[in-house]
């Protein structure tokens, strides 16, 4: 807030009573409803085996783009390769996966599958501790599993060089906590006196208010978003993902959440944002299911050729999304074999018509899925 002695909501009077103008959120809320709706429709008849790899490729996005807003890059062959796992999901040979892309897996998969447990103090500081399995983050040694305790400061979001930094919001102080937290999670075990999705939005934008630990508390609150998503969805399966279209509209995402922090109680305008956000996020799922149904009919018309290992794991990764042109040089790195052997690969696939040359030029050869009609036999 701006007047008066208040500079941030949880500073307000009235904190943490939270209002919103119903009526104008109405358009949004049936147009998520609509656009969740559509999906499920797709979803329910495309079988079980494809609506698992549709919900493995939502998660994969969701665990890779909620560590990318907070500046790290996960590999996602190995998150892929995590979720299957736990999942049961036959995805073929997994990748190695390290104890940091376990760590981020369990607390999304906690989060979503295990969306009907209760949330509790020792639930977020397990999710809190599966982030931080070190108990550093980056070179700091932070508390883990633990509330901030404010030893060297009040807790800032702050930008720019060291001298010249932007505070963008401060936290309620660490003796708060105990009190703050304990309110919040009864009122996300309680049932909802608002609309289900109202709720979500409700409850990522007060746990990130609340920022109660030393660091993870945005990747918390959209964990925390997440669950109570597939709380409303009535479905601990999940097809889109939030995170993933917060990572697309980052910018706008932080100034929206500055401008509320700054504001009254009334955090109407941040629930239309997070509303139409997630309504894109819905969107960009059709998207994804139509490449799960695309890699579905590939392999079906394929289905006759006798591959070895090293072609099945490069064409789907060029299923999946290759980023940039596949060269021998890039074969021969990913599948680990010789130059020659990554050209006898790709030589049997473009004879068989599986591949073709890619017609840009450049000093390497480039190749890229070929799709006719019917396969050589």
């Amino acid at each position: 807030m701006n007047s008066g002695d208040c500079k941030y909501i949880w500073q307000a009077s009235d904190w943490p009573n939270w209002r919103y103008d119903l009526a104008a959120l109405a358009v949004p809320l049936a147009e998520v409803s609509r656009a969740q709706g559509v999906l499920m429709g797709r979803l329910t008849d495309v079988g079980m085996a494809l609506r698992d790899q549709a919900s493995l490729a939502a998660l994969t996005e969701d665990v890779v783009k909620t560590s990318e807003i907070e500046g790290e890059t996960l590999n996602v062959e190995s998150v892929r390769s995590s979720i299957a796992r736990r999942l049961g999901v036959d995805i073929g040979a997994l990748a190695a996966v390290d104890r940091h892309v376990e760590g981020v897996v369990e607390m999304v998969l906690d989060a979503s599958v295990n969306c009907h447990a209760p949330l509790s103090r020792e639930r977020l500081f397990g999710w809190h501790a599966a982030l931080f399995p070190t108990g550093y983050s980056g070179l700091a040694k932070i508390n883990v599993g633990a509330w901030r305790d404010d030893a060297s400061g009040s807790m800032q979001v702050v930008s720019g060089p060291i001298g010249r930094q932007r505070v963008h919001f401060e936290a309620p102080p660490a003796n708060r906590l105990e009190a703050e937290a304990h309110r919040f999670i009864d009122w996300v075990n309680d049932a909802p006196h608002e609309p289900p999705l109202i709720k979500a939005g409700l409850a990522h934008l007060w746990f990130v208010t609340l920022h109660p630990f030393d660091d993870g508390n945005g990747r918390i609150a959209r964990a925390m978003g997440d669950l109570l998503l597939a709380r409303a969805d009535g479905s601990p399966q999940r097809f889109y993902s939030l995170s993933a279209q917060i990572q697309r509209e980052r910018n706008a995402y932080y100034d929206i959440l500055e401008r509320t922090q700054k504001q009254s109680m009334d955090v109407t305008v941040w629930l239309a944002w997070f509303l139409d956000a997630l309504h894109r996020a819905v969107d960009q799922a059709q998207h994804t299911l139509d490449a799960v149904l695309s890699k579905a009919r590939f392999w079906q018309r394929w289905a006759l050729i006798s591959l070895n290992a090293r072609q099945v794991k490069l064409l789907n990764r060029l299923l999946d999304g290759f980023e940039g042109k596949l060269t021998s040089s890039k074969w021969a790195a990913i599948a680990k074999c010789s130059p020659d052997t990554a050209l006898r690969d790709i030589s049997d696939l473009l004879t068989r018509g599986v591949l073709r040359k890619t017609d840009a030029g450049g000093r390497s050869t480039s190749y890229e899925l070929n799709n006719p009609a019917r396969p050589d036999q």
